[in-house]
């Protein structure tokens, strides 16, 4: 999956991600507006710090930073140190106001957002095999698979504690350890010093673990096999509650260290639909009666309701997950 996605001739760094799949941001310029509510939040929590950061993870082509600078009020968009973290290089053409750069800065005073970034960290995926331990399963770039060695204690660890798979029964069941995502995850939260940290994914928890794994490909807007040949997007859906563990664990010493206990406001977890909501996307149509009195603004109206309708339908991008961790901060998302 790493050298299928970021390899020499990787997927990433070859393609350009909105000609294969439809994000939030693609999906309606409500989001970034939600995006620049959110940041304008964390802003007043902070102060209105003379330099307010705002790092994109995973952030594509730099879509959702230039909408969300476009969104804000001059006189914060001014303080806004806007950065772009991508391994592919920087595209011709990006508002001179946003950096580019392969590594998140090391010290963040803002909101840190990543949106679609955890479920394209390289996993790997093992296959369960009673009575023997889960085995790792292997797969060649025609996309033929089979069962290798059994997997690596911490994996192992972290399959007992976040995704067990059944012991006794039928071989069959697989898993996607998502020990490189917490570890991703667990960076990002150690880069903000105070703010917001918020990775927005297709998730599960676990109660939730789909016993199949969710391993797939995108290629020009279809779902494809996962071959791992670099002519496909591979993703899998996060493991957000084993991501807020590990954000938090993170974030642990720091606290000890300043002679705080563990914030209790770290590693929420809501679903799109109530993020939005709590952002001001909503999906009500305008008044009919609003048709007769200004046909044009009606009409306007009518797209942003569909468009925030699409944003928040609990069946699509509504049911996506929402890590926040506040750092220093209280929760802006609070009901």
């Amino acid at each position: 999956m790493e050298r299928a996605l970021y390899g020499p001739d990787g997927f990433f760094l070859r393609e350009v991600p909105a000609a294969h799949f439809r994000t939030s941001v693609h999906a309606s310029p409500l989001f970034a507006d939600a995006v620049a509510e959110l940041l304008l939040r964390v802003d007043r929590a902070l102060g209105s710090p003379g330099s307010l950061d705002l790092v994109d993870i995973g952030g594509g082509r730099g879509e959702l930073v230039t909408g969300v600078l476009a969104a804000l009020p001059e006189a914060v968009a001014h303080r806004v140190r806007a950065l772009v973290v991508e391994r592919s290089s920087r595209p011709g053409g990006l508002d001179p106001r946003v950096g580019w750069s392969a590594d998140p800065p090391g010290d963040v005073t803002g909101l840190v957002f990543a949106n679609e970034w955890l479920d394209n960290v390289p996993v790997d995926v093992v296959v369960n095999d009673p009575p023997g331990p889960p085995r790792l399963l292997l797969v060649d770039r025609a996309g033929r698979e089979r069962p290798g060695p059994p997997v690596e204690e911490a994996d192992a660890r972290w399959l007992r504690r976040w995704w067990p798979l059944p012991d006794t029964g039928p071989a069959g069941e697989r898993a996607e350890p998502g020990g490189p995502r917490d570890a991703a995850w667990a960076r990002a939260v150690g880069r903000l010093r105070r703010g917001l940290a918020v990775a927005v994914d297709y998730a599960h928890t676990r109660d939730t673990r789909p016993p199949g794994g969710t391993l797939t490909g995108h290629r020009e807007g279809r779902a494809v096999a996962p071959v791992p040949d670099g002519s496909a997007d591979l993703t899998a859906h996060v493991a957000l509650d084993a991501c807020a563990a590990a954000g938090i664990a993170a974030s642990a010493p720091a606290r000890a260290a300043a002679g705080g206990p563990p914030d209790p406001a770290a590693g929420i977890l809501l679903d799109q639909r109530t993020a939005l909501r709590r952002l001001g996307v909503s999906g009500r149509r305008p008044p009919l009666e609003a048709a007769s009195r200004d046909p044009a603004g009606y009409l306007r109206a009518l797209v942003r309701a569909g468009e925030a309708a699409e944003l928040t339908d609990p069946a699509g991008l509504g049911g996506f997950g929402w890590l926040l961790h506040p750092v220093g901060i209280a929760n802006p998302l609070a009901d």
